[in-house]
């Protein structure tokens, strides 16, 4: 995704889809590493262990228990240390009230997650390509 080594953080409470995120990747030849969390709030616990280093890009979903993405989204978004992390919504959500809410909060991207392996792929190379040219005051 990114030059340098920092990690991207996804924060899915699905194993399949943790799993396919992971394949999709390693295919790609994503070099970052990458830290999960199953829910917002380890996710949040996360950022905040100072012996993590700070993640390059968070991919979220949205339907999680324990806090959901739009329950994160307004958690990191009022800590001046993270809120300027990237965030792509990356959801099976259709809501358009999600949408709206995740697009308020500051995500830089909101992308349905597809059913189809290849298709899945393609989303996160569209992602990777974005974020590998894309200029980052971090």
């Amino acid at each position: 995704m990114r030059i340098n080594s920092s990690p991207i953080l996804l924060i899915e409470d699905d194993s399949v889809d943790a799993m396919t995120v992971r394949r999709a990747l390693k295919e790609l030849h994503v070099a970052n590493p990458l830290a999960h969390a199953e829910n917002g709030e380890e996710g949040l616990a996360h950022l905040q262990n100072a012996a993590h280093a700070p993640p390059c890009l968070i991919l979220l979903d949205l339907n999680m228990p324990v806090m959901n993405g739009i329950e994160f989204l307004h958690a990191i978004k009022a800590l001046p240390a993270f809120k300027r992390i990237p965030v792509i919504a990356l959801t099976t959500s259709d809501e358009q009230e999600d949408k709206v809410e995740s697009f308020e909060l500051g995500v830089a991207g909101y992308m349905r997650k597809p059913v189809e392996y290849r298709q899945f792929v393609e989303i996160i190379r569209t992602i990777d390509a974005y974020w590998t040219i894309s200029e980052s005051p971090l």
